[in-house]
């Protein structure tokens, strides 16, 4: 490969994806890794090294064939110090140097910045942000995280915070416990977990017949993409459930909005996946709740990177943000 190349590194509390990368921001070759974050996360930044190191070995590349590492990381951090603040999921101690420990280890200048700030910069530079310099990412998931990014550069804050939508208080009063120690978090009713949460509240509170009754008879569980397909056939309790979920999301949405003006927002992770069941919805909330420049000029689309999202974003932090 004669273009010089960039490792990505999305470091997530149970697997890590890494990818190889050209200045193109095309990968090149991509695989992942458990995270290992045993006797306080002390053999997550080595074996990330150790991998990368046998990967080159393999393909017959040098360390002087890459510009250097990008790695997103699942918590606030420091660009400048190299530190992550907190890292509650992988056991490592306030303040952690990963950007010292990692250069040490493979020998080659490291960057690094928030999971889902890397996100959004992957989904702004290929992926459904592309050609955008405004652009809010959500992601969807297990939780609820997000990455604002305003002409070209992602908003941090003071302390790495900025951008931590799923802590947005929603359910001001009597909302539900988030992991983040507060009640009535954006998290709590828009995450994966929150939905289902929501909709076994639904069918305690109710005995209208659903469709979600019949399949947690048959599973017992459900799942968020159960109560979307149920929705999307016309289920009364299900729709009732999107509906308080798209109420609240588009809420929150709209006063980021408000905020920020993007050109556009960008949803990612798996809750996403539901398409329109989830965006016709939530983009009627959003126009209701938003000012009226920001409803016509912000639009909201769906992420197309999915997994590479991190591992493309921590590319460019190589190439924009090198030290």
């Amino acid at each position: 490969m004669a273009d010089q190349l960039i490792l990505g590194v999305d470091l997530g509390g149970t697997t890590t994806k890494i990818a190889i990368l050209n200045t193109d921001g095309e990968i090149q070759h991509k695989w992942e890794i458990t995270t290992d974050s045993s006797n306080d996360g002390e053999h997550i930044l080595p074996n990330i090294a150790q991998s990368f190191t046998a990967k080159l070995a393999e393909l017959n590349l040098s360390k002087t064939d890459f510009l250097g590492i990008g790695i997103g990381v699942p918590g606030p951090v420091d660009m400048e110090a190299g530190i992550m603040y907190e890292a509650v999921n992988l056991g490592w101690s306030p303040n952690y140097p990963v950007v010292k420990k990692l250069q040490d280890l493979a020998k080659m200048p490291v960057v690094i910045d928030n999971d889902a700030n890397v996100a959004a910069l992957g989904e702004m530079w290929k992926g459904a942000g592309e050609g955008t310099k405004d652009l809010v990412c959500v992601t969807l998931g297990t939780g609820v995280g997000g990455g604002m990014i305003a002409n070209g550069d992602i908003i941090h804050g003071v302390k790495g915070a900025a951008g931590e939508i799923g802590h947005i208080t929603v359910v001001p009063e009597h909302g539900a416990p988030c992991n983040c120690g507060k009640t009535g978090c954006l998290e709590t009713v828009a995450s994966a977990t929150g939905i289902v949460r929501i909709a076994k509240e639904h069918m305690q509170a109710s005995e209208q017949p659903s469709a979600l009754r019949d399949v947690l008879k048959q599973h017992g569980c459900i799942t968020a993409k159960d109560v979307f397909e149920c929705a999307s056939n016309h289920d009364k309790l299900a729709v009732e459930v999107i509906d308080y979920v798209t109420m609240h999301l588009g809420l929150a949405l709209a006063n980021v909005g408000n905020a920020l003006n993007p050109e556009k927002i960008v949803l990612g992770g798996g809750v996403s996946k539901a398409g329109d069941s989830l965006l016709k919805p939530l983009q009627a909330y959003f126009s209701t709740f938003a000012f009226s420049t920001v409803a016509k000029s912000t639009t909201i689309d769906v992420a197309t990177l999915e997994n590479d999202a991190g591992v493309i974003g921590a590319a460019w932090l190589v190439l924009n943000k090198q030290p």
